[in-house]
């Protein structure tokens, strides 16, 4: 299941340094992930450039354009994965880049019409449900088992680290582009620019697909799903590490809420509530830098207990904090429990699942994560309102803890023998 990669005593990131096309995947995950984050920054931007559809009213734009790009997760995350078992997925990754920038790049040529972008932003946000899925069923082809762990530890960081700059570099770069390129087409031509070159840097990578069953390819797609469900009822092993990854998101998705309201306690703007998002960002990144280091020494700790531990403690003592830098100190050592959970967890399934199933098992975590992200994103903020922020703060420590303890303790004979 797992090629050879040039020969290297050693693991972590020093291995995977010398492995000539993981590099060429990781890069050009990098500046796809980039380019999706500028891309929603030039959605927004564009915004005051359109005019709403009758009945809608102005400030109700960004809800709806953020619907049309988050809708698509919801609707078709498994079927990504369904179609990168079927087809080669060197070419979905490639074909997604390249539809997208081509996407973008159409629109300065179409009628300024709100309806029209909010079209075009969900075919974008659909084709990226194909990218997802086969980016992470490539990594196992591309490098040893014993070096996953540190595959993925740098994945974790880059995507965390594409998150905070993006959003942070989106804004001067779109304005760049307006004054040297145009104010009429130069941001597309940024943003779709970095699709295709992200499509290009992929373009050399080498690896063998597994060959499918000659039965899949006459199966329908609602039978592959339905066959992807049963095999992971069969493997609770994997089916508790999505259900781990599943609440980390959904956590996550719970601070982005309460961030802002973090912001208000501290002295801060509304809109400022990114430096708590940021400040977790780092930590994410320090923790899978240490698991990809030294991640071999770490083998057979509970990281993901811990992880959650680590976690459910951050958020209870943030109900006594009051000082900004302990904040972000405290924000910044949940990044790094984050990180104890994400990074096995996902090292877990990739080497637990075979690797003609890895499409259809990321697609549905893809699919399962998206849906169970709209729950706390849809409560949290009712819920602070009814109950206040200090007492939804120590709810969710209770609850993190509850599921820990009890995913831990569902497979932690197991879990030790390959993490």
């Amino acid at each position: 299941m797992f090629p050879t990669e040039p020969a290297a005593v050693n693991n972590g990131f020093s291995a995977l340094l010398k492995n000539r096309s993981f590099m060429l995947l990781w890069i050009g995950q990098l500046v796809s992930q980039l380019a999706d984050k500028v891309f929603f920054v030039l959605m927004i931007a564009l915004l005051e450039n359109y005019s709403p559809l009758p009945g809608l009213a102005q400030n109700s734009m960004y809800s709806t354009l953020m619907l049309s790009f988050t809708i698509p997760a919801i609707l078709f995350g498994s079927a990504g994965g369904l179609f990168v078992d079927r087809l080669p997925k060197k070419l979905i990754m490639i074909g997604s880049d390249i539809v997208r920038g081509l996407l973008t790049l159409c629109l300065p040529l179409l009628p300024r019409d709100f309806l029209i972008l909010l079209i075009l932003t969900f075919a974008i946000s659909t084709v990226t449900q194909f990218f997802a899925p086969a980016e992470q069923a490539a990594i196992p082809l591309l490098v040893k088992r014993e070096n996953l762990l540190a595959a993925n530890a740098l994945f974790s960081s880059t995507m965390m680290g594409a998150l905070i700059v993006g959003f942070a570099i989106g804004e001067p770069i779109l304005s760049l582009a307006k004054s040297l390129m145009g104010e009429q087409y130069g941001q597309e031509i940024v943003v779709g620019g970095l699709y295709i070159l992200s499509a290009a840097i992929m373009q050399p990578i080498k690896f063998k697909e597994p060959k499918s069953k000659e039965h899949q390819a006459s199966n329908h797609l609602w039978a592959e799903f339905t066959e992807s469900l049963r095999y992971l009822r069969k493997n609770p092993l994997i089916l508790n590490a999505m259900l781990q990854l599943t609440t980390l998101y959904c956590v996550f998705a719970a601070l982005t809420v309460l961030t802002i309201q973090l912001a208000e306690e501290f002295g801060l703007k509304e809109k400022q509530f990114g430096f708590f998002l940021a400040a977790a960002g780092v930590g994410m990144v320090f923790g899978a830098a240490i698991l990809g280091h030294w991640g071999d020494k770490l083998h057979h700790k509970p990281l993901p207990l811990i992880g959650f531990l680590i976690i459910a403690l951050v958020l209870g003592v943030f109900t006594f904090t009051h000082n900004l830098l302990l904040a972000l100190g405290l924000c910044a050592f949940l990044g790094v429990g984050a990180s104890l959970i994400g990074v096995p967890m996902q090292t877990l399934i990739q080497q637990q699942t075979p690797s003609t199933m890895h499409g259809k098992v990321f697609g549905f975590q893809n699919h399962a994560v998206n849906i169970a992200l709209a729950l706390p994103l849809a409560i949290t903020g009712p819920l602070t309102d009814a109950l206040g922020l200090r007492t939804v703060l120590v709810a969710m420590s209770i609850v993190v803890v509850v599921v820990g303890v009890w995913a831990w303790k569902n497979t932690r004979n197991v879990l030790q023998n390959v993490i």
